[in-house]
């Protein structure tokens, strides 16, 4: 009965541990995270979109003439105020929320100098040197991100293109989430996101599903892709 009984005790670790080998890890789990859909009002409500201009060295806009952690990089904007990082494809939002674990690099790299409105815990911290977010987001945060202050300088991509055609949209016509992901296709905004979440966001929120051809039309039946080569 005892050697029947360890056996079982055996049987069961066993399974436990494979079960937890086969559990996702936290750092294997935060791949999944991506931007929600946009929702949040974070008060920013500018008249206009305001001037942008490239941090040297960076693929990365920061808007020195508002008061604002107001940043654009690879397609959208992104703000950092009460703690938080918010992303939209259209400069008054609405925002979502992001992720620590997903705030694309070249975001946390940028220099404390250009925060318009640095949180208190910068002070002390080097103007030309990046904020300490390993510090700030802990030992499980900085043990996913391991190499996210490093910058090299060779492989270092082109800002991308500001969305200038959302210039004419401001006060009352201002576009609706809907309506903003109508204007933002590739008729006005040609630039394709190089950040894998960036680009998720765009499929789900930003840019309007492409048309599906209809079976037995006159574009119908070809395999994917034959058309409008």
């Amino acid at each position: 009965m005892k050697n029947l009984l360890a056996i079982a005790t055996r049987g069961a670790l066993a399974v436990g541990l494979l079960l937890c080998a086969a559990a996702p890890s936290p750092a294997r789990a935060a791949v999944s995270v991506s931007i929600g859909a946009p929702s949040i009002d974070i008060g920013i409500h500018f008249g206009a979109l305001p001037a942008l201009t490239v941090v040297p060295g960076t693929p990365v806009y920061y808007a020195p003439s508002v008061d604002a952690n107001f940043f654009f990089y690879d397609g959208m904007y992104w703000v950092y105020q009460g703690d938080h990082w918010y992303a939209s494809s259209w400069y008054n939002g609405p925002w979502a929320l992001v992720d620590p674990e997903i705030v694309p690099v070249f975001i946390l790299q940028v220099p404390v100098r250009y925060y318009r409105r640095p949180p208190e815990f910068f002070h002390g911290w080097a103007r030309n040197a990046a904020p300490h977010w390993d510090e700030h987001w802990g030992h499980d945060w900085a043990g996913h991100h391991v190499a996210w202050s490093h910058v090299d300088k060779s492989h270092v991509p082109r800002p991308a293109p500001i969305p200038a055609y959302q210039r004419k949209y401001k006060g009352n016509t201002y576009p609706q989430v809907e309506q903003q992901r109508a204007l933002h296709t590739v008729k006005n905004y040609k630039y394709e996101p190089r950040e894998p979440v960036v680009r998720d966001h765009y499929a789900q929120h930003a840019r309007p599903e492409p048309p599906h051809p209809q079976a037995g039309g006159p574009h119908g039946g070809g395999p994917p892709g034959e058309h409008g080569r």
